[in-house]
């Protein structure tokens, strides 16, 4: 069951495009909470790039205590964060506030 888009307005889109795209790679989300922290688009899918790190790291540090025969969950998990990483930036890219599937709903921006 997916989550209903939030509809942000079309001005602050096209002013905060670039910001939202940025907050899915890896630590740049700091660049909109940051330098677009009055934009409500922006700030949305920041919080949806810290969900996505903080589960990266997560897995990182579960994969490292994980045994060498077990690597592989690891791997297809790191996988499944990339797919993650590559929706929301396009979601970012048309301009769709929709949250990450399963990872989306842990952080929420105050609205």
């Amino acid at each position: 069951m997916s989550s209903p888009e939030i509809v942000f307005d079309s001005e602050d889109i096209a002013k905060n495009k670039v910001f939202a795209v940025l907050a899915y790679i890896w630590i740049l989300f700091l660049i909109p909470l940051l330098a677009a922290k009055d934009s409500k688009f922006a700030r949305f899918h920041a919080y949806q790039g810290v969900a996505l790190f903080v589960t990266w790291v997560v897995v990182g540090v579960i994969d490292r205590l994980l045994p060498y025969s077990l690597s592989g969950i690891g791997w297809l998990l790191s996988v499944g964060l990339f797919v993650l990483m590559v929706i929301g930036i396009i979601n970012a890219a048309q301009g769709r506030g929709r949250q990450l599937p399963v990872i989306g709903g842990f952080l929420q921006p105050d609205r």
